[in-house]
């Protein structure tokens, strides 16, 4: 069975979603990497600090983390990782989500993480370099780079990789890794 997970995609992909059905399926504890790396009032941490975070969060043997920070956290997470779940959904179905998700939060006033509520209008200015959506857009296409390049080169050759580009194909996905973990448990009862 495997036992740690980074689950990895566009804003939009539904990261969070699908790490937190995992690691609630296997009994094993959730990192969502957006959640140590934002400080109260969207202050970024340290590079150093959000690390140190990290690094205790993911300490044990059993987790799966939500999120990407690449250039910041692939040398920590993926030498101990098994599986990279990839979230490669269309751009179009990633932005609309993010837009959705966005005006939920700011509509609702809902608590992200530490102080953080979402600022939905902002993020509709793609050129301002704080809007969510101009991020998403920029980094779509760096991240498609990014992970195919990844997946042939040989330092991560021990980590299995799973590329998921569409919603079914994620149900199916969540689906099977759920019912292969119950099967093991029932094995080892």
């Amino acid at each position: 069975m495997v036992q740690r997970i980074q689950v990895m995609g566009s804003s939009g992909s539904g990261k969070s979603t699908v790490g937190l059905q995992l690691a609630e399926a296997f009994g094993v504890p959730h990192v969502e990497l957006d959640a140590l790396f934002w400080r109260p009032n969207w202050v970024e941490s340290e590079a150093e600090d959000f690390r140190t975070r990290v690094a205790a969060a993911t300490e044990g043997e059993q987790w799966v983390v939500s999120g990407n920070y690449t250039g910041r956290l692939n040398a920590l997470l993926w030498p101990r990782a098994e599986m990279v779940v990839w979230l490669d959904l269309p751009q179009r179905v990633t932005v609309s989500r993010m837009l959705l998700r966005s005006w939920r939060r700011w509509r609702t006033n809902e608590l992200l993480w530490g102080t953080n509520r979402e600022r939905f209008w902002p993020q509709l200015a793609f050129w301002n370099p704080t809007s969510l959506l101009g991020y998403s857009l920029r980094a779509h296409p760096r991240m498609h780079r990014l992970m195919t390049d990844a997946m042939v080169d040989p330092r991560w050759a021990h980590l299995r990789f799973v590329r998921l580009t569409s919603q079914r194909e994620v149900d199916r996905f969540v689906a099977s890794m759920i019912a292969e973990h119950a099967a093991s448990l029932e094995e080892h009862a």
